[in-house]
């Protein structure tokens, strides 16, 4: 409902059945699949077809639910337990809308706002939600006054800390795909939620970088202009989440030498490499990510690089063995250079000094190192030695 009344593609419908037991379900043909509450599959369309049902908290945690369906749970009581009210919209069978709270109001109005107080009893909201505002920001959306504070609520209560990594990093994994991911940031800073599930990223506003090279300054403000352009630069996750690590480093700088931040890069591998192991981010994630905070300032600095350093720098990103990756890493530091105030739409060179360094050393022929007798490690050490020629004619073309 949500969707079709934004205009927006409508992907699946999902069906709600008033007034039925899960044996009269059974007898009509459809399969049921749901472990915590009924839920069936049509027999010919496969689409799901869940019994109403409410819930009532139990535990601690987004896991500490009863649920409870029967035939005399009615459809509202069913979308009363939806977190927002744009999501507890239904469409009965004649075409008629059923809004019971308001939803398409909130929808017209660009407004994020949760159905009952009962919102606080699921942690995963509050990321839910935040997905939704990196989804819909860029049409105005906004997170109601009072939904803010109930959010504040909950993160003060502790309920976010029960949250398990897993489920944190689907969350922050679809919010990285989302049209406008930095507003995803925003709503957990807001609460208080970034400060207590990622630390590393809350910690780094309020840390100056030198004016000259950044003027946006703040380096939070920078991650998120940077997470941006990588938005606008692809839709793959693995380069919007290097583009959001990039920086970690910096949040460990001692004041006393802001605004400069000397090996913020070995510092920051570290702390990506601790967000990774405790969100159980897929290995290409983190392997990316710690590439593009280890050696982004190599990237930035290409110009300036001796072809000796510039093989080793492609040589370390395993750019001969794996281009698309090579690729990605470009993609997030284009992503890191325009990622500042008034640097957004300026060429960004540097890229295709790495890109015609990889490209001159491909095609360094091994044949006469071969007929001349060379294996092992002196093969290694004379292409190595070609390559770095290779490099060296590329640049002084340049």
């Amino acid at each position: 409902m949500r969707d079709k009344h934004l205009g927006l593609p409508v992907q699946d419908r999902d069906w709600v059945v008033v007034g039925a037991t899960p044996q009269e379900m059974e007898a009509q043909g459809y399969v049921r699949v749901g472990k915590d509450f009924p839920v069936f599959l049509h027999p010919q369309t496969k689409e799901e077809y869940a019994l109403a049902r409410t819930e009532r908290k139990t535990a601690p945690g987004y896991a500490g639910f009863a649920f409870h369906a029967a035939p005399d749970v009615t459809l509202e009581d069913d979308l009363r337990r939806r977190d927002l009210t744009i999501n507890a919209m239904a469409e009965a069978a004649s075409g008629e809308l059923i809004d019971p709270f308001g939803g398409l109001t909130d929808l017209q109005n660009g407004m994020l706002r949760h159905v009952s107080p009962a919102f606080v009893e699921d942690p995963v909201r509050i990321l839910r939600l935040a997905r939704f505002a990196a989804r819909f920001s860029s049409r105005g959306f906004r997170v109601a006054g009072t939904t803010q504070t109930l959010l504040r609520h909950m993160v003060d209560n502790g309920e976010v800390d029960a949250l398990v990594p897993e489920r944190v990093w689907q969350e922050l994994e679809r919010a990285l795909g989302e049209e406008q991911p930095p507003s995803f940031f925003a709503v957990l800073r807001d609460c208080g939620a970034l400060k207590k599930l990622f630390p590393e990223l809350d910690r780094l506003w309020g840390v100056p970088q030198p004016e000259k090279h950044h003027p946006e300054i703040d380096t939070g403000v920078h991650v998120m202009m940077v997470l941006q352009q990588a938005a606008l630069l692809t839709r793959d996750t693995r380069v919007r989440f290097a583009a959001l690590v990039h920086d970690l480093g910096k949040g460990t700088t001692p004041p006393e030498l802001w605004p400069s931040h000397i090996d913020h890069e070995a510092r920051g591998v570290a702390l990506v490499l601790e967000l990774c192991k405790r969100f159980a981010v897929p290995n290409d994630y983190r392997e990316l990510g710690v590439l593009v905070c280890r050696y982004h300032t190599h990237f930035h600095r290409a110009a300036e690089l001796r072809a000796t350093t510039l093989l080793k720098t492609l040589e370390a990103l395993d750019a001969f063995r794996r281009p698309e990756r090579f690729e990605h890493f470009l993609l997030a530091c284009i992503a890191d250079s325009r990622g500042r105030t008034g640097y957004e739409n300026r060429e960004v060179p540097q890229a295709d000094i790495f890109r015609n360094a990889l490209a001159a050393c491909a095609v360094v022929d091994l044949r006469p190192l071969l007929e001349k007798g060379f294996n092992g490690e002196a093969i290694a050490r004379e292409l190595r030695q070609l390559r770095i020629q290779a490099i060296r004619q590329t640049l002084t073309h340049s």
